[in-house]
């Protein structure tokens, strides 16, 4: 069984959908990460992202407290040590950052791998409040930062996934407990 679930996938591929699913739903906690990119309009300091300056962030990493960190389209994006250690939580992940996980940690990971189609995740960028970064230029990063992209364990490429598909891989590969609720639900489906 895994000790943490992390989420890897394309710009508006539902990585965020499927994280909620995991706190709301499963008792899941986010491991928050940490950003220098500006929020967007709907998003949250401390519970989005960690958003942070980039003098902090290379403080930190002065410091030695990140576990892995990325550059993407000039932003940082990192994961502490700390929250590494922490069983049960969920990550979301760069395939460059998911590279610099230790073999070790991967092994006690749930990857999975939102593939979703280009026209769909389009639709979704385009309708965001206050995107911080161009379409365009996010989806020309992503079909770079994906190309070859085979370090996951299970791959969903339905962009309408709901609560119970998470729930069933997550009750299937990790030791976390899902609540009565839900796992009524997943019995009757």
């Amino acid at each position: 069984m895994k000790k943490r679930l992390i989420l890897v996938g394309k710009a508006a591929s539902g990585k965020d959908h499927a994280r909620k699913i995991c706190e709301q739903w499963l008792d899941m906690p986010y491991a928050i990460s940490y950003t220098t990119r500006p929020p967007r309009e709907d998003e949250t300091n401390g519970r989005d992202y960690y958003f942070v300056s980039k003098n902090v962030f290379e403080y930190m990493l002065s410091k030695d407290l990140w576990y892995e960190y990325v550059v993407f389209n000039d932003w940082y994006y990192g994961t502490t040590r700390e929250q590494m250690d922490t069983p049960g939580q969920v990550f979301i992940m760069t395939p460059i950052g998911l590279s610099h996980v230790s073999q070790q940690d991967r092994d006690e990971s749930l990857v999975i791998y939102f593939e979703i189609d280009e026209e769909t995740r389009r639709l979704r960028m385009y309708g965001r409040k206050g995107n911080a970064d161009s379409v365009e230029r996010r989806i020309e990063a992503d079909n770079k930062d994906f190309e070859n992209f085979t370090n996951y364990d299970i791959k969903i490429d339905n962009p309408q996934f709901c609560i119970t598909d998470i729930a069933k891989i997550v009750k299937k590969n990790m030791e976390i407990h899902i609540p009565q609720n839900i796992e009524k639900i997943i019995n009757e489906k």
